[in-house]
């Protein structure tokens, strides 16, 4: 009897061949994911009045409960993304829906502000594992330059959406329920995602994963974390240690021949770019949602509903312009954006500033309207700019140090604006100074605008797109040709 083998199954799916449905059903699940780890945030942030006084909370207490999230986040994302590229995509992504559905369901539990930090840094372990793998998945899911340019564009509009929207899902959930619902609302989305993903999200990972890096991984857990503590509890000596992980990071990662931080990367001007404009539109977006809900709901007596609907315009400009911002930058390249983002998002919070925006509805308004235009065009052009030319063998580290600009951003804008507010609170109440304890805050914001605009002017022109296409040839792998940066084929 002749022996029986197995018929010869064709080889699993690979991203690029998927059909365009399946493609585009898989930046919906990435997109799904995305959704809740931003919103998750901002949503919180509305809630902060009713956290401070359920749990007795002050001004640095609410600090934390916003930054051990992005802290933890910003600390892990690079390492959700090689661990990623190296053991499998979808695995990771998986593992990070269920971490974060876990830690949003104990965060909704905890009875304590201590506990309530120590869950939201669980529940940011998983949103560390989301983002960068969700970016990776697209980015190895449409190959074709221009329907990864538009799928980026989509990723990007999430985001802006997702964060300028959280103040209004956030006031619906307090006034109708509690704070707690904020987190239960992870729950059902995280559920699909993760059935969705199960079915329809191929496995990948990198040809040519990179290996893990202890030493950097420590180093930069190091410096964000005491830069952070150093800020909302004015320690110096903090400062000090942060200082010392930052030499640590510059001497020791190049020496690596595989390190956790490729520094190489930064030879590209638009990629460092879009790293320090991530920082700054981020830490303004903190600062600005810190203290517009301080002064929302404790000085002028709004309740978290009436809060959230004063920032309805700006989610509106927000939602209208991040999918606008992404095909103009799949259309033009990232500049005209850039300028545009730079130019609102310091006008905006210079009303606050410079002419007290807060005592005129108008004015208010006007702000919100602004500074809502200016983050909803600044996110296409930061992830499309981040990952273009790298390889596409390590896109998750690529993406996940634009994703970390993000969360470093907010971090240290939620510490430094609510470090100033605190300061300037100092003795008196919060309803009788609180006015002009914000106005530095709002200084701060305006400055991160204006950084926006000059270092989106100085990095999106032609000599440096050279730069990006001189990085992406020394950064080529076995993998195949870097990703072309937009722009590149252009005339000058």
């Amino acid at each position: 009897m002749p022996e029986l083998t197995p018929p010869k199954l064709p080889p699993p799916t690979a991203p690029d061949q998927l059909p365009r449905r399946r493609q585009l059903l898989v930046l919906a699940i990435c997109c799904m994911s995305l959704l809740i780890v931003s919103l998750d945030n901002t949503a919180l942030n509305v809630a902060l009045p009713s956290i401070g006084r359920e749990l007795d909370a002050g001004v640095s207490g609410l600090q934390w409960t916003i930054d051990a999230y992005s802290l933890v986040i910003a600390t892990l994302l690079m390492l959700g993304g090689s661990t990623a590229d190296r053991i499998g995509r979808r695995k990771v992504f998986v593992t990070g829906l269920v971490v974060f559905a876990l830690g949003s369901l104990l965060c909704s539990l905890a009875p304590s502000l201590e506990a309530l930090v120590a869950f939201r840094a669980l529940q940011a372990v998983g949103g560390a594992m989301l983002n960068p793998v969700a970016m990776s998945i697209i980015t190895n899911t449409f190959t074709e330059p221009a329907a990864r340019a538009r799928a980026i564009g989509v990723w990007g509009g999430v985001v802006g959406i997702s964060m300028a929207a959280g103040p209004l899902v956030g006031g619906l959930l307090v006034e109708a329920v509690d704070w707690r619902a904020i987190f239960w609302v992870n729950l059902p989305v995280a559920t699909v995602a993760l059935l969705l993903t199960l079915r329809y999200v191929p496995e990948s990972r990198a040809p040519r994963p990179r290996r893990p890096d202890p030493v950097g991984q420590v180093l930069v857990a190091v410096l964000l974390g005491s830069l952070t503590y150093a800020i909302i509890e004015t320690a110096p000596l903090f400062a000090l240690v942060a200082a010392a992980a930052l030499a640590g990071l510059l001497l020791y990662e190049p020496r690596r021949r595989e390190p956790l931080i490729d520094l190489r990367f930064f030879r590209s001007a638009p990629f460092s770019g879009a790293t320090v404009i991530a920082v700054c539109a981020f830490a303004a977006l903190g600062g600005f949602l810190f203290l517009n809900t301080l002064y929302l709901q404790d000085v002028r007596g709004l309740s978290p509903l009436d809060a959230g609907l004063y920032m309805l315009p700006m989610a509106g400009m927000t939602f209208v312009c991040a999918p606008l911002s992404g095909r103009l930058t799949g259309a033009r390249g990232p500049r005209p954006s850039l300028l545009v983002a730079g130019t609102a998002m310091a006008a905006g919070p210079l009303l606050f500033a410079a002419f007290e925006a807060e005592t005129s509805d108008a004015l208010l308004f006007t702000g919100y309207v602004l500074f809502g235009i200016g983050f909803g065009v600044v996110n296409a052009p930061i992830t499309n700019t981040a990952v273009s030319g790298m390889p596409r063998a390590q896109a998750g580290v690529a993406a996940a140090v634009a994703s970390t600009s993000r969360q470093v951003g907010q971090t240290l804008g939620v510490a430094v604006v609510g470090a100033v507010l605190g300061a300037g609170m100092a003795g008196g109440s919060r309803e009788e100074v609180f006015t002009a304890a914000a106005r530095p805050g709002y200084w701060i914001v305006t400055a991160c605008g204006l950084a926006v605009l000059a270092v989106g002017a100085l990095t999106s022109g032609a000599w440096a797109r050279g730069t990006a296409e001189r990085t992406a040839r020394a950064l080529e792998t076995a993998d195949g040709p870097p990703a072309p940066v937009p722009g590149a084929q252009r005339r000058r």
